[in-house]
Parts: structure tokens; sequence; C-alpha cells
């Protein structure tokens, strides 16, 4: 793929993640394809930091990862008894008391929180390898536009662990709890067909025009009024938790804050 913040000065550039901000566009780059841009402590912090170093101005962020494959989950490294230099390893976080090892993946994970903050729609451009760590980063985005050549896959089932970097909530949102379950227990790829057909994925297109797809759907989400995006955004995340009627109420609650500001009239 091309590197469509190649040009623009970064924000941030650490740990292979690249953010680069041009107006209301962001761009996260995921930068070490050497490795198939393999996710570690480190990497999770980066993501974190560049969460935290979005001008206000920001209204669209593309995440996307260099080289053929978008993220192949965790790095093996950490993997290994002696894990990842300055970083605890596996046997170490479990000897943690309850308190210890909740706060330790608590604090993984938040670099995959605020992908879905409210003032921002976030757009992952996923090719080749998704897996694991790299699955749950791309569920992290609001929407998703993948490569034909798209892998994902939930294998932490597969090494005696379970998902915990934020991906079972969305999965289940997309694909529904059977085929979520299914998903995660066989640890089985899931491809651009199917991720279309499920909801994983927006659209699927030739590799060599993903980044041109995800341009143009930037384009047309920075179109919209942002006040108007932010708060559709808010009434569709909120839907699945309201019954009918408290969603009725809802989108009248937010089309009087908009009439009103379109009209200048205060509350």
């Amino acid at each position: 793929m091309a590197s469509p913040d190649q040009d623009l000065t970064p924000v941030l550039e650490k740990d292979g993640v690249r953010l680069t901000v041009d107006d209301a566009l962001a761009t996260v780059t995921l930068t070490n394809p050497a490795k198939r841009n393999a996710q570690s402590p480190a990497l999770w912090r980066a993501l974190a930091d560049a969460g935290r170093s979005l001008p206000g101005s920001v209204r669209v962020v593309v995440l996307r990862g260099e080289g053929q494959s978008f993220s192949a989950g965790l790095d093996r490294q950490m993997f290994t008894p002696e894990g990842i230099p300055g970083e605890p390893t596996f046997v170490e976080l479990a000897r943690r008391d309850d308190a210890g090892l909740d706060a330790a993946i608590a604090e993984f994970q938040e670099a995959f929180t605020w992908w879905r903050q409210s003032d921002i729609v976030s757009i992952a451009a996923v090719q080749g390898h998704a897996i694991g760590a790299g699955f749950q980063l791309a569920l992290a985005c609001d929407l998703r536009v993948v490569a034909d050549d798209v892998q994902f896959a939930m294998r932490e089932t597969s090494l005696g662990l379970v998902p915990d970097l934020t991906g079972t909530h969305p999965l289940v949102s997309l694909v529904g709890y059977a085929r979520a379950l299914e998903i995660c227990a066989t640890g089985r790829y899931v491809q651009a067909e199917e991720a279309v057909a499920s909801g994983l994925a927006s659209v699927a297109v030739p590799v060599g025009e993903l980044d041109a797809a995800v341009r143009d759907l930037a384009g047309a989400l920075l179109a919209a009024p942002r006040d108007a995006v932010v708060e559709t955004k808010a009434l569709l995340r909120g839907a699945a938790g309201r019954t009918y009627d408290e969603q009725r109420a809802a989108e009248r609650q937010a089309q009087a804050r908009r009439l009103r500001d379109l009209a200048g009239v205060g509350e």
C-alpha cells in the first residue's frame, strides 16, 4: 500500500506507530511491516498516546498498517520465557494479584478504547492478516474497509487465552452471538466476502484500491456537518441498550438540539 501520510510531519512517531494530521483527517499507521505489524505493550502505549495527541479539529481517523498485513497479532516474543526486554512476561503477569493483573490488562486496553469516542469516526483500512490483537484493533474502529485478501482470525482461544483487548463486544454486535462464538472458539479465518456479508466490513476492494476507497469514505464523512454526525453516532451507539420507545425519545431530544442549534435558539 502507498502511504497517504508520507508527506505530512508526524504528530507522533514511536514504537511502530505514526500519527499524522491533515486538518480534520488523522491517520494512524502501524509502521513495522517486517514483523507484519506485530503488537507489543510498547505499541499499545504508543497507540494510546496517539489518541491523546489528536487535535480537536480531527473528525475522522484512519487506521492502517504498512506492508502486506494489517497486523498479525501479538509479537511472538511475548510467548517466550524471556519475553520482550523491559516488559513483563506472561508468567510475571500471571503471578500478580487480581488487582494488579486487572490493572495491567486495563492499561493494554487503552490502545483499543479511544477509536469510538463520540466526536470522531474511525475507519480501519485492513489488508492481509488481521489476527488476534490485529482483529481486535480493527474491531475497535467504527468502520472497516477491507482488501480482497483480508484474513481475520481470533486465535486467542486456540492459545488457551480469551480475547481481552475490547474485541468481544463489537464482534457480537456486528455478527451476533452464535457466529462470534464460532469464530472465536475455532480460530478460523474470516475472508473478505464473509466479512462484508456478516457486517464485519463495509466494503471489500482489490488491494491496490484500498487507500482510494478509504479516502472516498473519509471524504464523504467529512462532507457532513460535524455536529449532525456526532449526534447520529451517539444515537446509533446507544440504540442497542434502549427500548424502541426510549430510542424514539432519544431521537426527539437529539433533533431538538440540532434544530435549536441551526436556528441559533438557546435551550
